[in-house]
């Protein structure tokens, strides 16, 4: 496995500043489009499972986080308030009490649930120095977060929520370390600071969460003291280079907080309800996420994440219209291509420098007089020569798949 902090730098998909600060990466062009890429794909994938997306700021008054309980039991992980207009704000920690408010915001039918809100957040953690590195240890980030209520239909939301993690696994080509059942440590819940709630609920939550772990045929282990303050939760494991540890994925069944912010609904009989929130976040953060899939991939990332997805080449000057007019059709379809010219070197040089790119398509002197293009795929294998119009659209076709494979025409 590559250790994405060199590699990363090496390919320009992210890097640092000192006058930016320690922890706080900024994102290349190339990063950013497989960033964008993987933002996308997590959109449309919640959009397609009855997602509603939302916005909220990344401050809120201190007077909230003291309601949710993150104040008196995260606030090590939090930025100091800062005074505005004699108030105290606060960079958010978790995007879940603003969720929380969003829900409440009017009055909610059992109609209405689940409830699914989710949003791509900036969250923001007051990290030591000496644990910070590359993208996965950061003091801002990119949460793909989500937020459901729901009453008796909790267990069947957290399965459906363990599902989508394992489909956007398949689709980004990586296996977790193992699965964590992260429980409550020695302390029990209601008799120590560190956790909060009534033990029967932690115990009520915690054997929702084995039995859907068992039910998806995952073998999993118990992580004692590893719990959220407000419950427990299915952590998805992944090893970096170092096989060093880090949670990428989570599921997390929560009463507390809906008490704490008062929601409820009204039920079919006309009363006030409880509703139960699930925390769910299908890849944690997109710097996490990142580091992972370079690690993972050395920087040859399946099609649709590649920050390019196809490199025409053009044999000599005699072809450039052509693939002009080949990459101009790509970018028409969505692709992210470019060309690279003989100005760039002979042609096998410019094969090799994008030999992390998917796919090539050279255009030789007789390419270029039948509209066709010669297809180099990044594993070494040659397709016949085609129409350029096919083969731009089945490489689009693939690419909008979401596999892990190459395109091939045959």
């Amino acid at each position: 496995m590559h250790d994405h902090r060199k590699l990363g730098r090496e390919l320009g998909l992210f890097d640092t500043d000192p006058l930016i600060g320690a922890g706080l990466p900024y994102w290349l062009p190339a990063g950013a489009a497989v960033r964008h890429a993987l933002e996308e794909y997590l959109r449309e994938q919640e959009r397609r499972a009855g997602y509603q997306h939302v916005y909220s700021p990344v401050l809120g008054k201190r007077e909230l986080y003291e309601l949710s309980g993150h104040w008196s039991h995260y606030r090590d992980g939090m930025y100091p308030a800062m005074e505005l207009g004699g108030e105290q704000v606060v960079l958010r920690p978790s995007l879940c009490p603003h969720h929380a408010l969003i829900y409440r915001s009017r009055g909610r039918s059992y109609r209405e649930l689940p409830l699914r809100l989710a949003e791509l957040g900036g969250q923001y953690r007051s990290e030591l120095s000496g644990v910070l590195g590359g993208l996965t240890r950061v003091r801002a980030m990119q949460l793909n977060d989500a937020h459901i209520c729901a009453p008796d239909q909790a267990a069947a939301e957290a399965r459906a929520a363990l599902a989508m993690i394992r489909q956007a696994y398949s689709a980004l080509g990586i296996e977790p370390a193992r699965y964590r059942l992260s429980l409550a440590g020695p302390a029990s819940p209601g008799s120590s600071s560190k956790y909060v709630g009534d033990p029967r609920i932690w115990d009520q939550a915690a054997a929702m969460l084995a039995g859907i772990l068992d039910d998806s045929g995952l073998a999993w282990e118990a992580g004692e003291g590893e719990a959220a303050f407000y419950g427990p939760k299915i952590d998805v494991q992944m090893a970096d280079a170092a096989e060093r540890e880090a949670t990428l994925s989570t599921v997390q069944v929560d009463f507390y907080q809906p008490a704490q912010f008062g929601l409820y609904y009204t039920g079919a009989d006309g009363g006030r309800h409880r509703p139960v929130m699930v925390h769910r976040s299908v890849v944690g953060s997109m710097e996490r996420a990142v580091a992972h899939l370079i690690e993972r991939h050395g920087g040859a990332f399946p099609d649709w994440l590649a920050p390019e997805q196809l490199v025409v080449l053009p044999v000599t000057d005699a072809q450039a219209a052509a693939a002009a007019s080949v990459c101009g059709h790509a970018t028409g379809l969505g692709l992210r291509a470019r060309v690279a010219g003989p100005d760039s070197g002979t042609l096998n040089r410019r094969i090799r420098s994008s030999r992390l790119v998917p796919y090539q398509a050279v255009i030789g002197e007789r390419e270029a007089g039948a509209g066709q293009v010669a297809v180099r795929l990044r594993d070494g294998r040659r397709l016949p020569s085609l129409p350029a119009a096919a083969a731009l659209a089945g490489i689009a076709a693939h690419v909008a798949a979401h596999r892990t494979d190459l395109w091939d025409a045959a």
